[in-house]
């Protein structure tokens, strides 16, 4: 078998744009999947949607990754948002920018994003290899010398590992990027959740399994110590909560839940009112349903179906007619709508989370070139590294940059 120059493995989000930009560059490129389709976890983020990137400035993307962020300038400095969203319009696939900066295709289908990178593969001349499995990286004196998979052996003297981490395993990432790393001789960062949902101690709150609220901010509550909050939208679900704001405040609760139920969920269901101004809406709605009973008197101010349980929790009879509410009871039922609290036993397993935290060390990875400090000719990007960020778009693109600039560097050795 002839030599190829370069072989990418994995064919997610940073391989395929490592393997398309090696082909650009005019090296012979290889990319390895062992699934039947390329993208598979980009097809199914954003829930088919895909949040593709984010147009925020370097300083504050790099603020979005709180794990090793910095890392990632001269990446984004190379590749940015900006030069992705012309790639895809260039590939045929326009975008459109929502709140929040987040970027999505015009289509509001992720496919349409795995589509326009094939594309930029097959237009660089890309050989894929679908439904092969890498199973180990020949390493001789320090030099990468070839990969051998379930069909072969493949001689290579430059491979980019773009394996991802270990969430969502069903999509091919089971964390064989890690073990390759190891074997080596690179440090891994120990896995763990990244951006997941969290388990609920409560039993109503898995009864209001469903219930979106929006508009709302959420606290991780240590004591008394606020932890981290965020504003935004959250979701009641079976096992707990998730939602956008959940999951990036579980980057908290991954990082101090050492002992279940120590940390609170506090929800204020009306941020943008302090609590005088809350008092006076409340006192309004209780004057004009002053002859209803309390449980028929809240729907203008929450959710049809969180009502008793917020009453339940203020600790006042819900039977009760509004006339007859006392005011001590006006602020208990108060102190429940600015915090709604709830235990956290713990973050979900990793396998649903949208991230993965950990990875290769980024103290044996150059960031100008995303090679390895250690072997010459071997190089890493996307999820497989040791970065991860918030919602938004932000780990999308950071596997999108890293991948581009592995995936030229590659090209260039020895050219």
């Amino acid at each position: 078998m002839s030599a190829k120059k370069v072989v990418v493995i994995g064919g997610g989000a940073s391989g395929m744009i490592a393997a398309a930009r090696a082909g650009e560059m005019g090296a012979k490129v290889v990319l390895l999947e062992k699934n039947k389709v390329l993208g598979r976890k980009i097809s199914i983020s954003g829930k088919g949607r895909c949040n593709v990137t984010n147009t925020a400035d370097i300083k504050e993307f790099i603020e979005n990754i709180p794990v090793n962020g910095q890392f990632l300038y001269s990446a984004l400095s190379r590749f940015s948002s900006h030069n992705l969203m012309q790639l895809l319009l260039e590939q045929g696939v326009p975008v459109k920018i929502e709140r929040g900066g987040r970027v999505f295709p015009v289509s509001d289908k992720a496919e349409d994003i795995v589509e326009a990178l094939t594309k930029y593969i097959k237009n660089n001349g890309v050989e894929i290899r679908l439904e092969e499995t890498a199973l180990e990286v020949m390493i001789h004196n320090g030099e990468v010398r070839g990969i051998k998979t379930d069909k072969g052996f493949i001689d290579s003297s430059r491979i980019i590992i773009t394996t991802g981490g270990k969430s969502y395993p069903g999509t091919g990432s089971t964390g064989d990027g890690f073990r390759w790393a190891e074997e080596i001789g690179h440090k891994v960062v120990p896995a763990k959740p990244a951006l997941v949902p969290l388990n609920i101690r409560e039993t109503w709150v898995k009864e209001l399994q469903g219930l979106t609220l929006k508009n709302v901010e959420a606290s991780i509550m240590d004591g008394d110590k606020v932890i981290k909050s965020e504003f935004g939208e959250m979701l009641f679900t079976h096992f707990g909560v998730s939602g956008p704001i959940i999951l990036t405040l579980s980057r908290a609760v991954v990082d101090k839940a050492r002992v279940p139920g120590r940390l609170k969920l506090s929800i204020n269901l009306k941020p943008a009112l302090d609590e005088e101004t809350l008092d006076k809406r409340l006192q309004r709605d209780f004057q004009k349903y002053q002859r209803k009973q309390l449980r028929n008197s809240l729907d203008e101010l929450m959710p049809k179906n969180l009502i008793a349980y917020v009453i339940d929790l203020s600790g006042i009879d819900p039977e009760k007619f509004v006339h007859q509410v006392t005011k001590e009871e006006r602020r208990n039922l108060l102190k429940t709508i600015t915090g709604l609290t709830m235990t956290i036993e713990g973050p979900r397993s990793l396998t649903e989370a949208i991230v993965t935290a950990g990875g290769v060390s980024l103290k044996e990875i150059d960031p100008r070139t995303m090679g390895s400090k250690l072997i010459r000719g071997l190089y890493f990007a996307g999820e497989v590294l040791d970065i991860d960020g918030y919602t938004g778009g932000y780990n999308l693109q950071a596997a999108f940059s890293t991948g581009f600039v592995a995936g030229e560097n590659a090209a260039l050795i020895n050219k």
